[in-house]
């Protein structure tokens, strides 16, 4: 599957330092780079071009879902795991529709970081349903309408509630990994979502599938 290349925004020295020795310490993941400001996440990530960005929320010049808004528009195959001090319904919200594809917080445990940064890779966005259920009513709702998805979108929005990765879902459903992505494309500009788990979170609060785990 390849080295999975990672970027740490990250302003605490040692915060940054104690995430570069988790990930750096599994064969499978690669520090690529570590910036401070929202300032220079831009120009980084564009020169490093990383799989995965770990994003600190508070930034000495900004919010990192502004700065995920911007990765996520220039590197659309990028995806950017939010890192906050603790899970405040706002700040998740935020990462929701900034296009992020999770979250982590700075007291989890190593493996849950790594675990976090894998799942994003692999394309995976999972969410608790009751943290889900929480971030409904803060998420802003712009479209009119409801979403036409086609029966193939429903079930390829399902298994992605569900955490299924692209490749779990091709295998699933005996279609190619491509196909999957294209559905998944059209599912997200039907939705007017950035990302899976913002696409998941709308999908949910609009009726259209229900909660993970229910």
């Amino acid at each position: 599957m390849g080295i999975i290349r990672v970027m740490i925004v990250e302003d605490h020295v040692m915060v940054a330092q104690g995430m570069t020795e988790v990930l750096g310490a599994e064969d499978d993941i690669e520090v690529v780079g570590h910036v401070r400001t929202v300032a220079e996440t831009r120009i980084a990530a564009i020169r490093h071009r990383p799989d995965v960005v770990l994003m600190d929320y508070r930034l000495p010049d900004g919010d990192g879902a502004e700065a995920a808004a911007h990765i996520r528009r220039d590197l659309p195959d990028t995806s950017v795991v939010m890192v906050t001090a603790s899970a405040h319904d706002a700040v998740l919200a935020a990462a929701v529709e900034a296009g992020c594809s999770g979250y982590v917080t700075k007291d989890m445990a190593a493996e849950d970081v790594v675990a976090a940064v894998r799942a994003a890779h692999a394309g995976q966005a999972t969410i608790p349903p009751s943290l889900l259920a929480r971030l409904l009513p803060r998420l802003h709702t712009t479209r009119r309408g409801p979403a036409a998805l086609s029966p193939r979108e429903l079930e390829v929005l399902r298994l992605v509630a569900a955490g299924r990765s692209t490749r779990d879902i091709a295998e699933q459903l005996f279609v190619s990994v491509n196909t999957v992505r294209n559905h998944i494309q059209s599912i997200l500009r039907k939705l007017e979502a950035h990302s899976k788990l913002e696409a998941v979170t709308r999908a949910v609060r609009e009726g259209i599938i229900h909660p993970p785990g229910t």
